[in-house]
């Protein structure tokens, strides 16, 4: 049980709503900036909101694409119902993934035109040091940091992944 409130968790924390407060107080010069350790709350719900909006997005789709099975065992309004909470759920997603996902991963300060991490699998160390300053100084306290450092990649392939992912964003 304990694992699943560690700071290694994806699971939301009381943390996670202390720093949305402090953003907020940031964003309108009220205080300081939060600083984060392993996971942000934003990257928590986009970890989780596909656990709560694939299905909702399967179901009603089943039950639109077998209309007639769906009429057999509900009243037809329910259709209707459906279509909306499809339909609310798609535009959800796609404003979501287009509009915050895409500004938080690619146009943030220090990620334009795109955050290397999603073709590398790792976070260059001065990164680390401004965007999770907390996690660092875990690591570091746990031995764990030489550990987890891995090899910058191959210049042929920071070249490769520049020219597949800069068109694209």
């Amino acid at each position: 049980m304990e694992n699943l409130f560690n700071p290694d968790s994806l699971v939301p924390q009381l943390q996670d709503a202390i720093h949305l407060g402090q953003r907020i107080r940031w964003f309108f010069g009220l205080g300081p900036p939060p600083v984060f350790e392993r996971w942000t709350y934003w990257e928590k719900f986009d970890y989780w909101a596909v656990f709560w909006g694939m299905p909702l997005l399967g179901v009603s789709g089943l039950m639109l694409m077998y209309s007639l099975i769906t009429s057999y065992f509900l009243p037809g309004w329910v259709l209707n119902v459906t279509l909306l909470l499809h339909r609310a759920e798609a535009l959800l997603a796609m404003l979501y993934i287009f509009i915050v996902h895409f500004t938080v991963g690619h146009l943030r300060h220090g990620m334009f035109p795109m955050n290397e991490c999603m073709f590398s699998g790792s976070v260059e160390l001065g990164e680390l040091r401004q965007e999770r300053p907390l996690w660092l100084v875990r690591l570091e306290k746990e031995g764990k940091l030489v550990e987890a450092m891995v090899p910058a990649p191959a210049p042929w392939f920071r070249v490769a992944y520049f020219i597949f992912g800069w068109p694209w964003p």
